[in-house]
């Protein structure tokens, strides 16, 4: 029997980390996961301040202690003097994986001019993903479906959990 997929939600905020305002970006993140994955999987949810050392720190701890094959950001990818979720992101990562961000970026420009000011990005640290999202929940979901096509044959490759995603949603490309 297949490992069931654990997945880290990781919302960077440093009023929502200490209880100023509810976050609602991780919950959004749950509901689209919730929404496009066939697989069991389960959750491991956090929220930390903006900064390089507690975001590094807390996706360290998610892939090396918790065991998640994929984390999910949200927060900290704007210019602002505390958004330092790319280079904390980068810090944790063993291999950087730019086009997701570069995605990301096209598909919300789409909707909004000021995309061009997201730094998301995406890297992988041993065998699991990690993917900046946008901090705004409406856009969470946009993003991960215009991403989400190569998230599974990503984890694939890197020995990660198997995800299987609703094709009605969301086709998961594996070449045969």
């Amino acid at each position: 029997m297949e490992r069931r997929a654990r997945i880290g939600i990781l919302t960077i905020s440093d009023r929502a980390s200490t209880g100023v305002y509810a976050d609602a970006s991780g919950p959004a993140i749950d509901a689209t996961m919730s929404e496009i994955l066939t697989s069991p999987w389960e959750k491991v949810v956090r929220i930390v301040p903006d900064g390089i050392e507690s975001v590094r720190d807390a996706i360290i701890s998610l892939v090396d202690d918790e065991g998640c094959d994929l984390v999910l950001t949200t927060g900290g990818t704007g210019p602002a003097p505390r958004d330092l979720t790319p280079e904390a992101t980068e810090a944790a990562c063993e291999k950087m994986m730019p086009g997701f961000g570069e995605l990301m970026r096209r598909k919300s420009l789409e909707q909004v001019p000021t995309a061009i000011l997201s730094r998301q990005t995406a890297g992988t640290r041993g065998k699991a993903l990690i993917i900046n999202l946008p901090g705004k929940p409406s856009s969470i979901r946009m993003t991960l479906l215009a991403v989400f096509p190569a998230v599974p044959y990503c984890l694939d490759l890197i020995g990660a959990a198997r995800l299987e995603t609703d094709p009605a949603l969301v086709l998961a490309f594996r070449p045969s």
